[in-house]
């Protein structure tokens, strides 16, 4: 879709692109799936899967439940309420697209089995678009082990369980790979998609007024025709709408203009206890550092201190860093739109992990040393990782730092 093919074609006596990187993927995801058993094995009576739990209630629980209740069940057409009368967690903060595709499939081999399946393939396909947007950024090698960094990383159960998370990051991919090569057109369907498979798409209409900003600033370098300030236009502004239209079909198959944004703030109002708390952007941050760091027994304002002082880090890495630099415009851009619309939108927890994974093209600065320790240390770290999360967040998973 991005241009033509997603892999170069190889030198004479090498395997194709796409079999190499199925091999690294297959072998990655036999490696879950052994953390999967151990974690399964782990569980006991207080984890939130029991001392029966299996793979396969692994793969579909938490946030996969909720999925699959939008599959079979739909939207309440009336919001649940809880004792103080606030709106309690609901269908309504997960995107149709998923589910709607897993119900489909799961015609054949029923919800649990299509929901991995497509949760699988779409981790396949974002491996290779990852790969096509790295590789005229970076030489060869290095494009290919982002892609094992990236499939073996700390995130990569994701793939297994029936979440959202890695067809989102394919239209994603996909869309960083049109937007990298200027072939607009196909983004026109690639929004929509994003933005009803999951929350992040304002970030992508923020992403694109950045990017039109740049390329007017460059413009006596690097010409910016008509055409295609039209198109940068047109697609933000598309971005945006699809971007706010969940609330809009939230309030009126609800009858309540606020159904969504209540939805969403039920899950940090569990973590404030004040069920009258507005939404205040970057207000979710702010709360939630000093929450963290009084958990912690320490004083709130180190919590303030130390956010501001990621801030900072996070902004100077993607200014000046040359790895990231390296990754060209239109990753740091993303990188950037993305992690301001986390702050402006989210309360941190334990689910801010998997809520990095969009950064993924990151991943191609993590591979970009040439240094063979270096990179085996990255993959190590990340294979801990991985095992670290899932046993955690699966096996022990019963608790509120334990939510994936």
């Amino acid at each position: 879709m991005a241009d033509g093919a997603l892999t170069a074609s190889p030198p004479a006596g090498r395997l194709p692109a796409a079999l190499r990187i199925a091999i690294v993927y297959l072998a990655a995801r036999a490696l879950t799936t052994l953390f999967l058993v151990l974690a399964a094995e782990l569980s006991g009576p207080t984890s939130r899967f029991g001392a029966d739990a299996t793979v396969g209630s692994l793969s579909m629980g938490w946030d996969a439940q909720w999925y699959w209740l939008v599959g079979t069940g739909g939207y309440p057409t009336e919001l649940p309420r809880g004792d103080s009368g606030a709106v309690a967690e609901n269908a309504w903060a997960f995107m149709p697209l998923y589910p709607v595709l897993v119900r489909t499939l799961g015609l054949l081999t029923g919800y649990p089995i299509a929901a991995v399946a497509l949760a699988l393939v779409a981790g396949y396909l974002s491996c290779l678009a990852l790969h096509a947007l790295l590789r005229d950024r970076l030489d060869g090698p290095a494009a290919m082990w982002a892609v094992v960094l990236f499939a073996t990383g700390p995130l990569a159960a994701l793939f297994q369980m029936g979440y959202a998370e890695s067809l989102f990051l394919l239209w994603l991919l996909l869309a960083l790979r049109l937007l990298q090569r200027r072939r607009f057109g196909w983004l026109y369907l690639l929004i929509p998609l994003m933005g009803y498979t999951r929350p992040g798409v304002l970030a992508f209409a923020l992403l694109l007024a950045l990017y039109g900003i740049v390329r007017w600033v460059r413009r006596r370098h690097d010409p910016l025709p008509v055409r295609e300030i039209v198109h940068i236009v047109a697609l933000g502004l598309l971005a945006a709408g699809v971007g706010l239209s969940w609330q809009v079909i939230a309030g009126i198959a609800t009858g309540e203009p606020g159904a969504y944004l209540e939805t969403e703030l039920s899950w940090r109002r569990s973590w404030t206890g004040d069920p009258e708390a507005p939404f205040l952007p970057f207000d979710g941050f702010v709360q939630a550092s000093a929450l963290w760091f009084r958990l912690w027994g320490m004083p709130e304002w180190w919590g303030w201190i130390a956010l501001a002082a990621c801030v900072v880090a996070v902004a100077a890495a993607l200014l000046f860093s040359p790895q990231v630099r390296r990754l060209g415009v239109e990753v740091r851009l993303w990188s950037a739109a993305y992690l301001l619309y986390l702050l402006a939108v989210f309360f941190p927890q334990s689910s801010l992990f998997r809520l990095l994974l969009p950064l993924a093209p990151l991943y191609g600065a993590l591979a970009a040393p040439r240094s063979l320790a270096w990179r085996v240390a990255m993959l190590t770290l990340g294979v801990a990782g991985q095992w670290w999360w899932i046993y955690n967040m699966l096996a022990l998973g019963n608790t509120y730092y334990q939510i994936p």
